[in-house]
C-alpha cells in the first residue's frame, strides 16, 4: 500500500490501470512533471492536469499527486545561484499544484528536491517531501558546489571512502595505490582525493591503480600502507561494490550489502 509509481505518457496510465486491475488492486500514482532536467516527465500545467484526470479516470488506479526532480539544480556552483535556478524550475511543479487544487484532484504528495538544494526547495510552500539521497555519504562533486557560508558545501559530512594500499613506490616522488578506474565513478572531470594526505595528488594511471606525487620530500605513504580516498561522485562509485563497510573510528560496526548490485543484467 505504500508503493508509489510516476506517470508521464497516457500509455503508462493505461498500461499499469490495466495490469493492476487484472491482479485485484489498486496502484498509488504521482504524475511525473518536467521541471527542466529533460529527462522525464509530462509538461507542467494542463498537459500534466489532464494527465492526472486520466489516472483519476481508471478504477485501478488512485491519484496522489506530483513529482517534480530538478536533479540539474543540485550542482549548479555557488548558493545564490543555485537557488535562483532551483527556485525558477521548481516553479513549474509548484504551478501545476495550484492548477491540480484549483481543480479539485489530489495533492496530497508533492515531491523533489535534492542533496544539493534541500535547503532552497524547503520553503516551497506545498512542497511535502525532500528527495535527498546523497546527503548521506556525500562526495567531491557536492563539496564543490559551495554553502551560504563558502566555497565549500558542509552541510553534511564526507562519509564514503575507497580504501587502497600502496602497492609500488616506484621513485621518491612517485607511490603506486591499487584504485583506479574500477574502483572509482569516472564521470566527473575531477580526481579521487585523498583523505589524510594533503599535498599528495591522485592522478589516473589504468584500470587497477592510482598515482600518488608529491614534491614534499618524506611525504609519500610507504609500501604497503592503507590510503582512504573520497570518491568523485558517490552514487556510481557505490554501484561498483557488492558490500559497504560501516566503520565508526577504527572499528567495523556492520557490513551492507549493495541490494541493487549488478541488477540491471
Amino acid at each position: 500500500p505504500e508503493t508509489l509509481v510516476v506517470v508521464d505518457h497516457p500509455d503508462n496510465v493505461r498500461e499499469l490501470g490495466d495490469a493492476v486491475a487484472r491482479a485485484g488492486l489498486v496502484l498509488n500514482v504521482l504524475v511525473d512533471v518536467d521541471v527542466g532536467g529533460r529527462r522525464t516527465g509530462i509538461q507542467p500545467g494542463e498537459p500534466a492536469r489532464d494527465l492526472g484526470r486520466q489516472v483519476m479516470a481508471h478504477p485501478a488506479l488512485h491519484l496522489r499527486g506530483l513529482q517534480g526532480y530538478a536533479g540539474h539544480c543540485a550542482h549548479v556552483m555557488g548558493f545564490e545561484e543555485r537557488r535562483r535556478t532551483s527556485r525558477r524550475w521548481m516553479g513549474r511543479l509548484m504551478k501545476t499544484r495550484e492548477l491540480f487544487e484549483k481543480h479539485g484532484m489530489p495533492v496530497d504528495i508533492v515531491t523533489g528536491g535534492s542533496s544539493g538544494t534541500f535547503n532552497i526547495d524547503v520553503e516551497l510552500e506545498g512542497l511535502t517531501e525532500l528527495q535527498s539521497g546523497s546527503y548521506c555519504v556525500m562526495d567531491l562533486d557536492y563539496r564543490r558546489i559551495g554553502s551560504p557560508r563558502g566555497a565549500a558545501y558542509d552541510d553534511f559530512e564526507m562519509a564514503l571512502t575507497v580504501l587502497t594500499t600502496v602497492v609500488s613506490v616506484p621513485t621518491a616522488e612517485m607511490a603506486m595505490v591499487d584504485g583506479g578506474f574500477k574502483a572509482f565513478s569516472t564521470d566527473r572531470p575531477f580526481v579521487p582525493e585523498a583523505v589524510e594526505w594533503p599535498g599528495v595528488e591522485y592522478s589516473w594511471a589504468g584500470d587497477e591503480h592510482g598515482r600518488l606525487m608529491t614534491t614534499e620530500a618524506g611525504r609519500l605513504p610507504k609500501l604497503g600502507q592503507l590510503i582512504e580516498f573520497f570518491p568523485p561522485h558517490c552514487d556510481p562509485t557505490i554501484n561498483l561494490y557488492d558490500r559497504i563497510y560501516a566503520m565508526r573510528g577504527d572499528k567495523v560496526e556492520a557490513v551492507w550489502e549493495v541490494s541493487g548490485r549488478g541488477r540491471s543484467q
